[in-house]
């Protein structure tokens, strides 16, 4: 009697509808790995996510080649050295939620707006921190968000300590706080200041309200925070 070959994989994986299919695929690989299952061979991964091993070795040269994952002499693939970095940075991340996100409470608690916390990310700024005021009307910038760096008061205090030449940004380095309306959008107006560690700059930040309720009177509330926050995180506060 003639034995049924197996059926192949099937490309049975989900798929974002608002993501790149590829990526997701890739990214579904690393989610194979945890710390019960720290090697894989080919045919689990191609098992356990539906792709074709076809796909999945594609999937795997990116990875590799981004040393997301290695391939060991004996087939089985592991966690690349990457992945230590990206730890490190997270595990950074979330120690300094520990010090910045009670300084946005606190500011926000004192100021009735919304607080956040941004860094510098590629050419944008990304909002890394958040904590938004109780007001019925404010605006809703999420943490992930990435932003202008060259519009509003925190992309150009960012510029500002990095270097950036000019008069304006020659008297947000003598302030040390800048309060704008509407330079991103109309409608939003911001107060910032920068934040720096003993290495330097490290973000800033930034009160953001409905420029109807636009108060430059709040950039004292806002200087003292991220001087504090400096402080705390072993920087200097001074003007440049």
């Amino acid at each position: 009697m003639l034995k049924k070959s197996p059926k192949p994989a099937t490309e049975s994986i989900p798929i974002s509808t608002s993501g790149v299919a590829a990526v997701d695929k890739a990214l579904a690989i690393l989610r194979l790995f945890s710390s019960t299952q720290r090697e894989l061979s080919l045919h689990q991964i191609s098992t356990s996510t539906g792709l074709y091993k076809s796909t999945a070795l594609r999937m795997l040269a990116s990875l590799g080649n981004a040393l997301l994952v290695m391939k060991r002499a004996d087939g089985m693939y592991v966690l690349g050295p990457a992945i230590a970095s990206l730890n490190t940075a997270y595990q950074e991340q979330e120690s300094l939620g520990m010090v910045i996100i009670p300084a946005l409470e606190n500011l926000v608690k004192s100021t009735q707006e919304s607080a956040a916390f941004h860094v510098r990310e590629a050419n944008k700024r990304l909002c890394l921190f958040r904590v938004d005021s109780q007001q019925a009307l404010r605006d809703h910038i999420k943490v992930g968000d990435l932003l202008p760096i060259d519009k509003g008061a925190g992309g150009k205090v960012l510029q500002a300590f990095e270097g950036a030449t000019g008069k304006v940004f020659n008297q947000i380095r003598s302030d040390m706080v800048l309060a704008i309306s509407g330079d991103r959008t109309k409608e939003i107006s911001g107060i910032s200041a920068p934040v720096f560690t003993a290495d330097g700059l490290i973000g800033v930040i930034t009160l953001t309200m409905p420029t109807y309720r636009f108060d430059p009177s709040k950039a004292l509330a806002v200087k003292a925070s991220a001087k504090k926050l400096t402080e705390l995180l072993g920087g200097q506060f001074t003007s440049r």
